[in-house]
């Protein structure tokens, strides 16, 4: 019994030298049978101590109960019962820090892959599904009082599926020309392909949810000017758009981009294809400072795009790479060099202003600091330079400064995250809500729409109490 519970089922992947020629799914999925043998793994605990992980509170052990039985429609639909988004989150949400991590058997074995199960049935569902119709609204005589919803990616697609659900008339005002936010501009298609999250929003939409697209809330009309205009709450889910700079020498050069600006280009912009007119240089040696997942992502990206030799340099080790294991695991298999315990001290320039070499110190770790990982600590004398044409500075996204500039009296912190009550999302503005990255920062797809959750109940309660309705 113990070697049937001891590891996960591995997910098939294409291998890695024919993935990074293409932009295909690296994962492949599971198959039903192995998907089923996998649910067998669930000790179906009565006390569910993984949905206490779960940001959006799947019911966990009863959508996997559905798959032992074969009923993965079922699975689905129980899912659905709190998530929107399953095929996003089966396939980008850190479950090895949530949901998995409290899985009982984590304890002695690996624990069951949700993730990985809840990615089968949002992919089944999909295709074998005979329901035309989304399910009714709980409350349709909510349907006269208007939600606007500012951003359309995961914490703005959640709070606003879930307000259609109750029965609420739901806008959803994007600044780009495509839906989707984050999750469209900032993950990579081998990640999370665009068909996938183009059946996502249109599951959002069904519900009768309206998108209007092109619409910069803070320039082409204010949060306050939506208050006036009608609409009886207003949830922010602008994200985390700002990039963070190292400040250092040669960091306007030429060829020195955002971890941002990189994949916005590629992802929404097509700036790889020549059939776009949008084009971005082709980097001979591509350089990426940072480790989170954004790093991955670029280098990743950076290697499909035609890179000759690609470099992360990270000030840490290892073990403090803040990245999912998955996708630092997936970057060395597709050739990624990993230049650890380096910082880099500047960028230095050619004739013409472009970057051709990085100037680094190594690094050795001393005591931890606040984050709890070992601070680094510059080795005297240690310069060393590495050469590049192109260097993507991958260290996260503060919120965008547009909203908090544009409307008088919204608190924010110092770094410019919106304050917000965490019990109910409301910001410092009666019928103002917040979430996501533009309260916290850059932070993961899953908590973005955990605090989606928070704030449609919120919005909920504040509507009842304004026009005197009886509470849900």
């Amino acid at each position: 019994m113990a070697k049937v519970l001891e590891k996960q089922h591995p997910m098939p992947q294409q291998d890695a030298e024919v993935r990074i020629t293409n932009f295909d799914e690296v994962a492949l999925g599971y198959s039903e049978e192995t998907a089923v043998a996998e649910a067998e793994r669930c000790l179906g605990c009565k006390k569910k101590p993984c949905v206490s992980g779960c940001p959006v509170n799947i019911d966990i052990p009863e959508f996997i109960g559905k798959i032992k039985e074969n009923d993965y429609i079922g699975a689905a639909q129980v899912i659905k019962q709190t998530n929107s988004l399953p095929a996003i989150c089966g396939r980008v949400c850190p479950q090895e820090n949530q949901c998995e991590k409290e899985c009982v058997l984590s304890k002695k074995f690996e624990s069951v892959g949700i993730g990985r199960l809840e990615r089968f049935v949002s992919d089944y569902e999909a295709a074998n599904s005979k329901v035309t119709e989304p399910p009714k609204a709980l409350h349709p005589e909510l349907a006269k009082y208007n939600v606007a919803v500012v951003g359309s990616g995961p914490a703005g697609l959640t709070v606003a599926g879930d307000l259609a659900k109750l029965g609420y008339s739901v806008t959803v005002f994007e600044a780009l020309h495509k839906l989707g936010g984050v999750l469209r501009y900032g993950i990579p298609e081998f990640r999370l392909p665009r068909d996938i999250l183009d059946r996502e929003i249109e599951y959002v939409q069904s519900l009768g949810v309206k998108f209007v697209t092109d619409v910069i809330v803070g320039r082409t009309f204010r949060v306050m000017d939506l208050l006036e205009r009608g609409f009886d709450a207003v949830f922010v889910g602008s994200g985390a758009g700002a990039p963070k700079f190292l400040g250092i020498e040669g960091e306007n050069l030429g060829g020195v981009y955002s971890g941002n600006e990189w994949l916005t280009r590629i992802n929404l912009m097509r700036a790889n294809r020549e059939d776009y007119s949008t084009p971005i240089k082709i980097p001979k040696r591509a350089i990426i400072i940072g480790a989170g997942n954004t790093a991955m992502d670029c280098c990743r990206t950076a290697l499909r795009i035609g890179s000759e030799k690609v470099t992360i340099v990270y000030r840490r080790g290892r073990e403090e790479m803040p990245a999912r294991a998955e996708e630092i695991e997936n970057a060395e298999h597709e050739g990624v060099e990993f230049k650890l315990l380096t910082n880099p001290k500047r960028f230095i320039g050619d004739e013409k202003g472009q970057v051709k070499a990085i100037e680094c110190l190594r690094m050795e770790l001393g005591e931890p600091d606040e984050s709890g990982r070992r601070r680094p600590v510059t080795v005297k004398g240690s310069e060393f330079t590495i050469e590049a044409d192109t260097v993507i500075v991958a260290l996260g996204q503060n919120p965008n400064p547009l909203i908090r500039s544009t409307t008088d009296g919204l608190e924010t912190q110092s770094w410019g995250g919106i304050i917000t009550d965490s019990a109910t999302g409301m910001t410092s503005i009666p019928g103002v809500f917040a979430g996501g990255d533009a309260v916290t920062g850059e932070a993961t797809v899953i908590s973005a729409m955990g605090a989606g959750k928070i704030a449609a109940v919120g919005i909920d309660r504040h509507i009842r109490k304004m026009h005197g309705l009886p509470e849900a």
